[in-house]
Formats: C-alpha cells, structure tokens, sequence
C-alpha cells in the first residue's frame, strides 16, 4: 500500500467516524461548538501520530502476549503529555472537553490504528497513517460540530452567523441533536461514496 493510499484511507474512504463509525462517545459529547470538534480533533491527531510512530518502532521487540497493554501505555503517555499542553496554554479549552480529553486513552481509534497498522508497518507509514486518520476524525468532527453550532447556536467558532431574528434550534445542541445531525451526515456521506463508486 503506498503512502498516498494510506493518508486517503484514514481521510476520507476509511473514515473513523463516517465509514468506521468508532470513537462516538467523544463524537457526540463535544460536538456542539466547532471550536470543541476541532480541538477534540487536533488532540487525537497528535496522540494518534505520536503513538503510531513509537508503536512501530517497538513492533519487533514486543511480545505479541503483552502488545495491548504495551500499546496502552504508549498512548496513555501521549494523551498525558497532550493533555498537559493543553491545560496550560488553552485553559477554554480543556475545560470544555473536560473528562473527555483523558479518554482519548481508551478511544477506539487510536487502539484500532495501533493494532491494525502501526504493529504491522514501517514507522514512516504508520506516521502518516495516524496523520489521514487523525486528519479524518478532525474533520468529520468539526463538520459535525459546525452544523450542530450553526443551527443550534446561530454561531460558527464563536462568530454569529445567522440572522438577528433567527430563532437557535436548542435541540441541535443537546445529545439528541447530536444523533440526529450525525445520522444525516452519514447518510449523505453513503450516498455520495456509493454514487463515487458506480461511476
């Protein structure tokens, strides 16, 4: 597989969250304001990146019996140093992840690309893997939280956007809102690779 293949997979025709649908939880709980999505999204790029490369570079020296909590410990120390960086210089932020932010631990996609890809690949790859798939997640993310600020706030990033009449559908920005606006994106985003696809 070469390397343009890999970062297409991970960002668009293997996407974590419109194709694989994994890491939801974080998914629907930050994203209701685009500038949460995006730095939920930035955060397990860094995490996936840095993870994917050291995962690699121990693949020949780990036991296939211990690998899960080898690969636990990796990305825990990531997520460790991630979430310190961003305590410290963006306070708003880490507060409006919360709980969230230290669970990238246990998300599913960085476990999956570890186990999937990095064990199994050159650190270069594996590199670029977690860049397409952290890429990915970043932007299916913020989409979603955009459109669920948009309509359930009148805002984009913080900036009102809409109308001075316009009347916030609240319920876009609850987590049945995020339900609803992520069913929509997935059905659109089906039709559109299916249509790609029989072409």
């Amino acid at each position: 597989m070469n390397v343009r293949k890999v970062f297409a997979d991970g960002l668009i025709f293997n996407n974590p969250i419109l194709v694989q649908m994994v890491g939801m939880c974080p998914t629907l709980a930050v994203s209701n304001t685009a500038m949460n999505g995006f730095g939920m999204g930035l955060a397990a790029t860094a995490v996936l990146i840095g993870s994917n490369i050291v995962i690699s570079m121990l693949r020949k020296v780990t036991p296939d019996e211990i690998r899960i909590p080898i690969f636990i410990v990796v990305i825990a120390t990531f997520v460790t140093m991630i979430e310190m960086v961003v305590h410290a210089y963006f306070t708003a932020l880490y507060d409006a992840l919360g709980i969230f932010l230290p669970l990238i631990v246990v998300n599913c996609i960085i476990l999956a690309r570890a186990e999937a890809f990095a064990f199994k690949n050159s650190v270069f790859k594996s590199a670029v893997d977690g860049l397409g798939n952290g890429l990915g997640f970043t932007l299916a993310l913020t989409i979603l939280a955009a459109i669920r600020e948009l309509f359930g706030s009148g805002s984009i990033f913080g900036k009102t956007v809409m109308w001075g009449s316009y009347e916030p559908m609240s319920i876009i920005v609850q987590p049945s809102g995020g339900f609803l606006v992520l069913g929509l994106l997935l059905a659109i985003f089906a039709t559109f690779t299916a249509k790609k696809a029989s072409v």
